[in-house]
């Protein structure tokens, strides 16, 4: 949230994993917060919030194995040890983005409380906008092997902005606003489901993306258009170009069904549950 919604006000700390743990740590007390919601709760250092009345909450926004024991990609592999770096006792709740995850989570000492898709700034909903002539396509996310599987083709014959790192949220706002198709795709050949998903479809873009994995209640081919191999993709893309406007009815959807997923909307309610919570069956401060 960037603005009071809900009777909460919010407040944005940027800290990172080599930033100084002793300045967040003062920033923090010198106007203690209510409820502290860390994103990648890895990065806080053992002990950092023990003498802070606030309540905390980890939000794990990365995918992870979908099993506690079997064979797994590399990636997923990897993630989870970075994981294996947070400290429980930081932390009274925690929220996974994808509930499927919760098993693999519970190996490194932590129960995962919610699943909630990360919410999407209220300033990133726009309209749906017509669009007159051959589709303007947006990625955003890092070059991977099996993504360019699927971007090469699109870029050689459609016009694409390819936003392989980090960007502004001005920057994010004014790509939103130029074009009126997302592309989503898995960083590996696993299933999951991306934030960026949320934020198109807040937009009022189409969605093309490969198969989602939860959903979150979105519906493949209602909300968002859903295919799984490079040939696909070029085939939706290829009738959006000869048809303009014959998505219309699938990115007014999409749009409409983001609105479950406004920031203004979605964060008051996970923190007045967390809350409420917290105060029945207690957490590292407040006993049960």
């Amino acid at each position: 949230m960037h603005s009071p919604a809900g009777g909460w006000e919010p407040r944005f700390v940027e800290f990172r994993a080599a930033a100084d743990p002793e300045r967040l740590h003062r920033d923090l007390h010198h106007d203690p917060p209510d409820v502290v919601v860390v994103f990648r709760p890895e990065i806080i250092p053992p002990g950092l919030f023990d003498e802070l009345p606030a309540t905390t909450l980890g939000f794990l926004t990365e995918p992870l194995p979908r099993t506690a024991s079997g064979p797994v990609h590399e990636d997923l592999r990897r993630r989870l040890v970075d994981l294996e770096a947070v400290t429980p006792a930081n932390f009274d709740r925690i929220v996974s983005f994808d509930p499927l995850i919760a098993v693999s989570v519970a190996q490194t000492g932590l129960d995962v409380w919610r699943s909630v898709p990360l919410p999407v700034a209220d300033r990133f909903f726009g309209p749906v906008v017509a669009n007159h002539g051959p589709p303007r396509v947006l990625f955003s996310g890092r070059s991977t092997d099996h993504r360019e599987r699927f971007l090469g083709p699109v870029k050689a014959r459609f016009d694409v902005l390819h936003v392989a790192y980090g960007t502004t949220d001005d920057e994010l706002e004014r790509f939103l606003r130029e074009h009126d198709v997302g592309l989503n795709l898995h960083n590996e050949p696993y299933p999951s489901f991306e934030n960026r998903v949320l934020v198109y479809l807040a937009a009022g873009l189409l969605v093309i993306s490969e198969p989602l994995s939860p959903t979150h209640g979105l519906t493949p081919g209602v909300d968002y258009l859903e295919h799984a191999t490079p040939d696909e993709f070029m085939g939706a893309l290829g009738l959006a170009s000869r048809a303009p406007g014959v998505h219309d009815a699938i990115r007014h959807r999409g749009r409409q069904t983001a609105e479950l997923f406004r920031a203004s909307r979605l964060w008051p309610r996970v923190l007045d549950d967390l809350r409420a919570d917290v105060q029945a069956f207690g957490g590292r401060r407040l006993p049960a």
